[in-house]
């Protein structure tokens, strides 16, 4: 175990950023969790600033990541929640202030900046960890267990989707920003899909894919392929496609036994958006009938989920913060997932 950095509970944090992230990743955690105090919310929206106040009364708001670092002697933790191409800028400030950082995925845009902001945090002796939060989705918990348990038998083929049918994209940063800014559904999902293949099926080392713009004056790429070969020996399938008129299963998964295959996503989003709270009853449990279903053609059993736990990433973080135990996200993960995204985007640039 390292040293904790933080030498008493609750861990005063700010958090910028207090759109979708910031407000349903991120917030809803820091509050439910005792060893976490939610000192500071950047963000100077007037509809977001309303909905913070109303949420959290206690929280002080503020327009700027200039106020906030004004502060840094009363806090412990930076949460950076703001668009992509911000991130490597403001984890730097977080650093040189003296904190401990959570980043939002992807961490940075260049595997160059995000090396050199890992560098500069084990230079500094600080905590920097990447907010990879998928990896605690219900259904992609059930898989790993699924996958320990050895029912599929050796694991040939993995398929993962991410899909929707969005054909004109909302008014965001979004919708504007470049691959040079983070931009696009590689970046976006991709770190998401990439990350939990390299969890399940370790490093890579051959790649194809197919990034293409779909919308009609589009930024970025709406609809990606992505094709990674394990060294295991796994092969890999993953798609991210904003205009999907059909979409496909969530996961499918070949083995030499059996297979399995999942459709829906993980309920813990739309839960949020709805106004649930980590601590309400039932939260992350799945439904019965959106259960996964494992054998082969003919003779399939439904598989019973595990509960999504977003919980746990702040739970961890705590630990490791606190109690000196490994930080839940290593950002050498998140390093290798951008590696991986550069490659793709000169294979097909």
């Amino acid at each position: 175990m390292s040293t904790p950095h933080v030498s008493d509970a609750p861990i005063r944090t700010g958090l910028i950023g207090f759109g979708t992230s910031g407000r349903l990743f991120h917030s809803p955690f820091i509050d439910a969790n005792p060893e976490f105090s939610l000192d500071l919310i950047v963000t100077k929206d007037p509809a977001r600033r309303a909905a913070a106040a109303e949420r959290y009364p206690r929280t002080r708001l503020v327009d700027g990541t200039d106020d906030l670092f004004a502060e840094a002697d009363n806090l412990d933790l930076v949460v950076i929640g703001s668009p992509s191409g911000t991130h490597v800028e403001l984890a730097n400030r977080a650093l040189d202030a003296g904190l401990a950082v959570v980043v939002d995925k992807p961490f940075a845009v260049t595997s160059r900046d995000g090396r050199a902001l890992i560098e500069k945090a084990n230079r500094l002796g600080l905590p920097l960890t990447v907010f990879q939060n998928r990896r605690w989705d219900g259904d992609f918990l059930t898989l790993k267990s699924l996958l320990a348990s050895g029912k599929l038998g050796t694991v040939r083929r993995f398929e993962s989707r991410f899909e929707w049918f969005k054909p004109v994209q909302s008014k965001s940063w979004k919708a504007a920003a470049t691959i040079h800014e983070g931009g696009g559904v590689l970046f976006d999902l991709g770190a998401h899909l990439i990350d939990q293949a390299l969890v399940l099926f370790g490093p890579v080392d051959d790649i194809y894919a197919e990034t293409l713009i779909r919308r009609p004056g589009g930024t970025a790429d709406d609809d990606t392929f992505v094709a990674l070969h394990h060294g295991s020996g796994v092969r890999t399938h993953l798609w991210m496609n904003g205009l999907a008129a059909q979409v496909g299963p969530r996961f499918r998964v070949l083995g030499s036994e059996s297979g399995y295959t999942k459709w829906g996503l993980d309920g813990q989003e739309e839960a949020l958006k709805g106004g649930a709270r980590p601590t309400d009853p039932g939260f992350g449990v799945e439904d019965e009938s959106t259960w996964g279903v494992l054998g082969l053609d003919g003779d399939l059993t439904p598989v019973p989920a595990e509960n999504g736990s977003y919980v746990s990433f702040y739970t961890g973080l705590a630990d490791a913060l606190l109690r000196g135990a490994p930080m839940p996200v290593d950002p050498e993960d998140s390093l290798t997932v951008i590696s991986i995204i550069e490659r793709i985007n000169r294979l097909t640039h």
